[in-house]
């Protein structure tokens, strides 16, 4: 009888480390189960969408309950995902999520707190005409800054945009060089292969308690010349560009205004300008390339055909072609 009391003992111990393994496997705690945020920094009044996952328990058949700012929103068995919309910038919504598992309840407590980022861009070497009251564009290989605004407070008071970190990408490539802390601009030369890149940045505090995240698409165009007629009295011409047949009646002087190419200094060595009348090459001091001055011969009349072609000899897939009619 000893013996086989003995040997029924030792079968059974076994049995119980079995028992506390199961057990030991099915316990799981609030840090085993993930929450995804979907925008994970949410701008104002934004859809914001939570979803709970774990691998260690099956969430589609336990009860979930979810409480927005402090009243019930959601419950039922697998709801494992809530829709919400941010409140204003800066002001908090409050989410507690209710996980009733085997083995007990878990809460979950998340916090959404939507915070404003304005990104301005601009094209450092894009040559515009003075006066010229638009933006001047990029063109391939143009050199762009974009500059990060954020908005985050903390209690009342707005945290000074020097003393965030930065990161910042192109497109899904990350820039670990132009990101850091207080690095709240971007300088980059864009890619003379993409005709748009889409530049993002995540900002957050030093403490990474608080956050905001942004995105821009930036185009480029092709550069695009203008003429304009040069008065003796009054200058140039800048309000009315030349149309495509344009009537002189003795002397006149054109000007080329190429917009949108690089370098912003337009009589820099780099830029090419090649003048021609009916195909036929006409030669232009360096300092006034820009100039083409133009004389009708007396008792004459017809059209020829004048054409200018810029060449940036710095950037091979940048230039510039505009040709017009000129009746006397």
């Amino acid at each position: 009888m000893r013996l086989r009391f003995s040997i029924l003992s030792l079968l059974a111990i076994p049995a119980l480390f079995m028992s506390m393994g199961i057990s030991s496997a099915l316990a799981i705690d609030s840090s085993s189960i993930s929450v995804n945020i979907n925008p994970s920094s949410p701008a104002p009044y934004e859809n914001t969408i939570i979803t709970l996952s774990t691998f260690s328990a099956n969430l589609d058949n336990v009860l979930i309950s979810w409480f927005v700012d402090g009243k019930s929103t959601l419950s039922g068995i697998g709801k494992k995902s809530l829709s919400v919309t941010a409140k204003a910038a800066n002001v908090e919504t409050k989410v507690l999520v209710r996980i009733f598992l085997p083995d007990g309840e878990i809460n979950k407590n998340i916090t959404i707190r939507p915070a404003v980022m304005v990104l301005l861009w601009q094209a450092n070497d894009s040559y515009v005409p003075p006066f010229y009251k638009g933006k001047a564009m990029p063109t391939d290989g143009s050199e762009i800054k974009v500059v990060a605004m954020p908005e985050i407070k903390v209690g009342s008071i707005l945290v000074n945009p020097k003393n965030m970190t930065y990161v910042w990408k192109n497109g899904d490539n990350n820039m670990p060089k132009e990101s850091g802390y207080g690095k709240n601009f971007l300088a980059y030369v864009n890619d003379y292969l993409e005709n748009s890149e889409s530049i993002s940045v995540t900002v957050s505090t030093v403490d990474q308690k608080y956050s905001s995240q942004s995105n821009i698409t930036i185009r480029t165009v092709r550069p695009e010349i203008f003429f304009y007629r040069q008065d003796a009295e009054l200058g140039i011409i800048w309000e009315n560009a030349l149309s495509a047949n344009h009537q002189i009646k003795s002397e006149e002087i054109i000007l080329a205004a190429p917009y949108f190419i690089s370098p912003k200094d337009i009589r820099r060595p780099e830029l090419i300008f090649n003048w021609s009348i009916n195909d036929r090459t006409v030669n232009i001091p360096i300092y006034s390339k820009s100039l083409m001055p133009l004389k009708a011969q007396a008792g004459a009349s017809g059209a020829s055909k004048l054409r200018l072609d810029i060449e940036n000899t710095g950037k091979i897939y940048q230039s510039a072609k505009k040709e017009i009619n000129i009746a006397y």
